[in-house]
């Protein structure tokens, strides 16, 4: 499944939403630097979908805000 996700680095808490538009909006509170905000955001979409990190990868968009994420089924 694809995802697409748009990143707000640095807020007070960390939460994934979805959009009316279908959409996901990510709050991650770590700071956008040597990937720490990807990182959280991976951790975020795995908590949110109930999978393992490791099948939550960043396919496009790594170092923008708007990300095209990929989440593999088990």
């Amino acid at each position: 499944m694809m995802i697409q996700v748009r990143v707000k680095p640095r807020s007070r808490t960390s939460a994934l939403v979805q959009a009316a538009d279908g959409t996901w909006l990510a709050s991650v509170r770590a700071p956008p630097v040597d990937g720490e905000a990807n990182a959280e955001l991976v951790a975020l979409v795995a908590k949110q979908f109930r999978c393992r990190r490791s099948a939550v990868s960043i396919r496009s968009g790594a170092s923008g805000r708007l990300k095209l994420v990929r989440i593999e089924a088990d």
